[in-house]
């Protein structure tokens, strides 16, 4: 035992001196055969706004040799016309060096690109630059490729004169746009008009969106004479993504606003109208063979003329409000396509409300009337809304088949006139003073082998939704004829008998 301590440190001395274990993955090579490979060999960014900074793309670089390879250098040209800022490894920059990425693993490159003004040019233009890395001598590139468009932009921006919108190039809003009372916003055919994240176009005089335009022949619903309204996120994953601007918003004392030929998708609000004070005259809008879409159930927090209100999502929402809407498809709202509260007229003619959604767990039924609303916590004198429903479909994937509610509706049973309508319904499919199942009205029908849409979310045929009427639809030839209404969403004759709803079929 004595001789037992001075070995163990005569032991220990010795490990001391022998060579160092390094694990092989982290000996860095310098054999100029060390290549590396990428995820992508080109970096696509959709459409940049010019002076508006992209998402971030993200490109992986991975190391397949056994050992490390130190990257002497990670840099992009940054050609005339744009600027690419790169991160890695937390690093943000145009350039990197002396990157290491052990054997066998892989490195994030995260690119993100902003666009130069170019005057004089209004189409999308071509930008290319290359991503370089340069390893033990070796030059490898990856090519990142941008298309730029110049815009006009609105950043919190009064219109105190009347003003025109043209075509000629994008309007990308800011925060917000506020027509002044008394003054109008006319926007032509085939404006794009993109809204930064939670921005709004508000009016408090008069909103004309394609108010002369008359088309010849049959359209599509991508005519690039629609006037769209949008989000500015070009990128694909944002293509329908709902909630990412505000939505067009009705101020009291707004009058004869006009929308048509539109398509309006991914805000929180499709279109706002909101009188709290319930001030004559109401706030009236006429939509014709427009589209709303997309819309989010987040719930705002909305003051207005003083009063404090919170209001959920949807693509027409009035708050002692008028609308008159016509050949019109509203679709896929997380929660309520159609809310009028605190009386207000609603008109629609061959519409098609079909509410399907993937996006949320929908609570909220497809078409809400009431006469009445809680204002900074208490409760508004009520105030009974009208409607008038002829030749339209109020529909949706709601697991409880109820997609239509009248609030109170006993209250004012006698301003609610439906005909001519297919309508998902249980609460007043049977008898009493707000039963619909009369005046040509089709109540639930069974979807058998009569499907009402071509396509939806639970019978899917092709790559998207599409709400014309499939060929055994049970709203096909059922619709009353109505002399002013002789076009369908599409500018495709009415037949008759027509079809009820937004689109009218073609002959066989």
């Amino acid at each position: 035992m004595r001789f037992l301590l001075p070995l163990l440190l005569l032991l220990s001395a010795a490990t001391v001196l022998l060579p160092g274990c390094e694990p092989k993955e982290d000996i860095v090579t310098t054999d100029s055969s060390a290549r590396l490979e990428f995820s992508l060999d080109t970096v696509k960014f959709d459409t940049v706004f010019v002076t508006v900074g992209t998402v971030s793309k993200r490109l992986w670089v991975y190391n397949r040799n056994p050992r490390a390879v130190r990257v002497s250098e990670i840099s992009l040209q940054n050609q005339p016309g744009i600027t690419y800022s790169l991160l890695i490894n937390g690093d943000a920059g145009s350039t990197a060096r002396d990157v290491e990425i052990r054997g066998k693993d892989s490195l994030l490159v995260l690119i993100r690109a902003t666009v130069d003004p170019t005057p004089n040019d209004l189409k999308p233009f071509l930008l290319v630059d290359d991503l370089r890395f340069r390893t033990n001598g070796n030059d490898q590139q990856v090519k990142v490729v941008s298309y730029g468009q110049n815009a006009y932009f609105h950043n919190g921006e009064e219109i105190t004169e009347d003003k025109i919108w043209k075509s000629d190039k994008p309007h990308v809003i800011f925060n917000y746009v506020r027509v002044a009372a008394g003054k109008s916003l006319t926007i032509e055919p085939g404006a794009r008009i993109y809204s930064h994240a939670g921005a709004a176009l508000l009016v408090a005089g008069q909103l004309l969106v394609n108010p002369n335009y008359k088309p010849t022949g049959e359209l599509k619903l991508d005519d690039r004479n629609f006037v769209r309204f949008q989000g500015d996120r070009r990128e694909e994953m944002y293509a329908n993504t709902p909630g990412q601007w505000g939505g067009i918003w009705f101020l009291p004392g707004s009058q004869n606003n006009v929308v048509r030929f539109a398509e309006i998708k991914n805000s929180t609000f499709g279109l706002l109208a909101i009188n709290p004070n319930s001030q004559r005259p109401f706030p009236n809008i006429t939509i014709e063979n427009s589209t709303i879409q997309n819309i989010s159930s987040a719930k705002q927090a909305i003051t207005s003329s003083g009063l404090t209100f919170g209001l959920e999502g949807a693509a027409i929402l009035g708050v002692s409000a008028d609308y008159t809407v016509r050949n019109t498809l509203i679709t896929n709202c997380e929660q309520y396509a159609v809310f009028g509260v605190q009386g207000g007229t609603y008109q629609f003619d061959y519409c098609t409300i079909a509410n399907y959604t993937i996006q949320a767990n929908r609570q909220r039924p497809t078409f809400w009337l009431s006469n009445a609303i809680e204002v900074n916590e208490e409760p508004r004198p009520p105030l009974a809304p009208r409607l008038l429903m002829r030749n339209s479909i109020v529909w949706g994937n709601d697991l409880n088949g109820e997609e239509l509610i009248f609030r109170n509706g006993e209250q004012y049973a006698g301003n609610i006139s439906i005909s001519n309508s297919v309508l998902r319904t249980k609460a007043y499919a049977g008898s009493g003073p707000l039963a619909q199942n009369k005046n040509g009205n089709i109540l639930n029908p069974l979807e058998g082998p009569n499907y009402l849409f071509r396509s939806t979310f639970y019978r899917k045929r092709g790559k998207s939704y599409d709400y014309q009427l499939d060929t055994l639809s049970p709203a096909s030839n059922k619709a009353a004829a109505l002399p002013n209404l002789t076009i369908d969403l599409l500018n495709r004759p009415r037949l008759s008998p027509a079809d009820i709803g937004a689109f009218e079929r073609k002959n066989p």
